[in-house]
């Protein structure tokens, strides 16, 4: 976005009237905003605070490949950033915007950095968060592995299974559980055991309403059924609180087949050989004829 002609001609003038602004948008959609002036500020639909003790250093930004990165400081408010909502992993990979904004007149601003949260520090009563520029997906790696399990997740556009479809969810609420890890249900009806293993669990209401996990173990036992995350959810769940648990993929083409009848969607490649054919030698039995090897 380039500045202003407006803008540049107050920059321009020597005594400048400007400040900085930043904008936080979390993944759930949750918008915050600070802003170093000694006032508030409202623009692009987001009021931007000025009573929240946010700060960031100097921005370190390339014209080449390289991430750009900065660093923003604040203060734990609770009418702000929030360390229950820090400890619970809101705030990964949040959306960041910052400006150069006339605090006399916020249509003349420019919009210096833009990028998302990075690694996030709290103490003291504070936090700092390292912020990763654009160019920071570019490290990402690109492209997919030939091999034999699928790569698509359950659900997204390469699979396209839908998970609203009735059978493969259910939703419930929480009845006992173990340090928000192993959660324990009476009725275990209506679906086989291990059925949501490898499957996703979100809380929809509660204190940890928004955050979600990846269910390790679903056994059906003699008191009920039993379900366990690889992670405990790092905000407090009590009883009555609201939960979605989906049906688990393993990835196989059989699982695929049989489970979820989605064959036709199926991204892996399940008839490659197998690391033991580097070992493999010719031999006088059986049809030698070049075909297949699955057949």
């Amino acid at each position: 976005m380039p500045v202003s002609a407006e803008f540049q001609a107050h920059l321009a003038s020597g005594p400048t009237r400007v400040c900085r602004c930043w904008s936080v948008v979390r993944k759930d959609g949750q918008a915050y905003g600070f802003t170093d002036h000694d006032a508030d500020l409202s623009f692009d639909g987001i009021t931007f605070r000025a009573d929240t003790g946010m700060t960031a250093r100097a921005l370190q930004q390339t014209t080449g490949l390289s991430v750009d990165n900065t660093e923003a400081l604040g203060a734990l408010s609770d009418a702000a950033v929030t360390e229950a909502d820090i400890q619970a992993g809101r705030f990964d990979g949040a959306e960041v915007r910052a400006w150069l904004v006339n605090w006399s007149d916020v249509s003349q601003r420019f919009m210096q950095f833009r990028g998302s949260f990075g690694e996030l520090q709290r103490a003291g009563g504070g936090f700092s968060v390292e912020l990763r520029g654009l160019t920071e997906a570019l490290n990402q790696p690109q492209g997919e592995v030939y091999q034999a399990p699928c790569p698509a997740i359950l659900g997204d556009g390469r699979c396209r299974f839908d998970l609203t479809t009735p059978g493969y969810f259910t939703e419930r609420p929480v009845e006992q559980h173990e340090e928000g890890r192993k959660f324990f249900f009476a009725d275990a009806t209506g679906f086989e055991d291990r059925w949501f293993e490898r499957g996703r669990f979100e809380v929809l209401s509660g204190a940890a309403a928004g955050l979600t996990g990846l269910v390790k173990n679903d056994r059906i036992t003699a008191d009920g059924r039993e379900i366990e995350l690889w992670q405990a959810l790092r905000a407090p769940v009590a009883a009555g609180d609201m939960l979605r648990i989906e049906a688990g993929c393993d990835k196989r083409d059989e699982s695929c087949r049989k489970k979820f009848n989605n064959f036709a969607n199926f991204r892996g490649f399940p008839d490659i050989p197998g690391e033991d054919w580097l070992m493999s030698y010719p031999a006088q039995a059986g049809v030698n004829d070049g075909g297949s090897l699955s057949r």
